[in-house]
């Protein structure tokens, strides 16, 4: 059982930037494909982006534009996301994932509980 807590969240102006943290612990975490997404308000679930285990594939999602970057350190059980350039459509509760295989889907193995992102312009 893997558990994950983000981090790194809070209130931002539009054009800041923000990085995420994703720690992980009670499981291998260098053998977990790590995933983030959001939920915006009154919206579904949607998927941005994707790392695998080494951290040598990634994946992303339509929207981020080249403003999100996924990274990790399997030294640190820590997956991150750097968003820049933030827009107030950015505004989202942010969740991280770990699988088993890397996916853009929304079918991973375990999830952390949130942490909320809003950018006021």
């Amino acid at each position: 059982q893997v558990q994950l807590v983000e981090s790194g969240g809070g209130l931002v102006q539009a054009g800041d930037s923000l990085r995420l943290s994703c720690g992980a612990s009670g499981g291998t975490f260098s053998t977990y494909a790590m995933g983030w997404f959001r939920q915006p308000p009154g919206k579904e679930r949607e998927f941005i982006a994707a790392i695998s285990d080494s951290g040598g594939i990634t994946y992303y999602g339509d929207f981020p534009e080249d403003r999100f970057t996924i990274s990790r350190d399997n030294a640190k059980n820590t997956v991150y996301l750097q968003m820049n350039s933030l827009k107030p459509e950015d505004t989202a509760v942010y969740y991280c994932a770990a699988n088993s295989h890397l996916d853009y889907g929304l079918d991973y193995d375990y999830w952390g509980q949130g942490t909320q992102v809003t950018v006021s312009s």
